[in-house]
């Protein structure tokens, strides 16, 4: 299989679907999660868009990796595979990458429920829309 032999589709669908889910969790945790960044929300920069072109960037290599990987370790592109990898990356390298940096930065675990909870989250969806497509 090529890298680039991907279903693009549905990694852009994936990519649409997590980031919507996205602007939800947060619209829904947004206060709880300032405060857990030691900030108030005068203090965002909202007129600053580029931490929303990163995250969809990062959205499109996460669902990239998932149309990628999900045949490779599964051997068939479907929903309940696609969720299986999903969970898999989040509890393999997600969560635990996010819980080894906060606890050195001294972050409130507030901050990782909201922020793991996002992208586990972000994950699932991806592989669901890229399940749908196998």
């Amino acid at each position: 299989m090529s890298h680039f032999d991907v279903n693009w589709l549905a990694v852009i669908l994936a990519t649409v679907a997590a980031w919507a889910f996205g602007a939800a969790w947060y619209m829904v945790l947004g206060k709880q999660w300032v405060a857990s960044i030691g900030k108030t929300m005068d203090e965002i920069d909202r007129a600053d868009y580029t931490p929303y072109l990163w995250s969809v960037l990062c959205i499109f290599v996460m669902a990239y990796f998932i149309a990628l990987l999900t045949p490779m370790l599964t051997e068939a592109t479907n929903v309940t595979n696609g969720l299986i990898v999903g969970a898999h990356m989040w509890l393999g390298f997600v969560i635990t990458s996010m819980v080894l940096n906060h606890r050195y930065q001294g972050a409130p675990w507030a901050r990782t429920m909201i922020d793991g909870g996002y992208l586990l989250g972000v994950l699932l969806i991806e592989g669901v829309v890229i399940g749908l497509f196998g």
